[in-house]
């Protein structure tokens, strides 16, 4: 039985998984928009779109649960000062994801995962 046990594994143990989550969101939140597979996108919009919830509504805890999963102080003032006002009114569904077609070395599916 599967009990909760949410979420794609994409074959990696628990430590390297956590650490690519992390760096996807770091960057998709620093760059607004990246390029990767479709399994990690559709990953990472479960690990995304919690962090703006909490970013719309500014308290010092929120910052340091934000803090934890980012690790870069600026990239919290970035979520908590400009992409959580341009949310504040949307119920949620903050990304979008676009497929590219297969990728040129292994064939794996590409996609474009961005913030609305």
């Amino acid at each position: 039985m599967r009990h909760l046990k949410r979420g794609n594994r994409l074959s990696r143990d628990t430590a390297h998984l956590k650490s690519m989550m992390h760096n996807l969101c770091k960057s998709l939140i620093e760059h607004e928009r990246i390029h990767t597979t479709s399994a990690k996108a559709k990953e990472l919009r479960s690990w995304v779109e919690p962090l703006i919830t909490m970013a719309r509504t500014d308290s010092q805890h929120h910052r340091s649960l934000a803090f934890a999963t980012l690790r870069d102080q600026g990239l919290v003032h970035k979520l908590f000062t400009e992409l959580a006002p341009r949310f504040a009114q949307r119920p949620g569904g903050y990304t979008r994801r676009f497929k590219l077609g297969p990728r040129h070395g292994d064939k794996a599916s590409m996609e474009i995962i961005e913030f609305v």
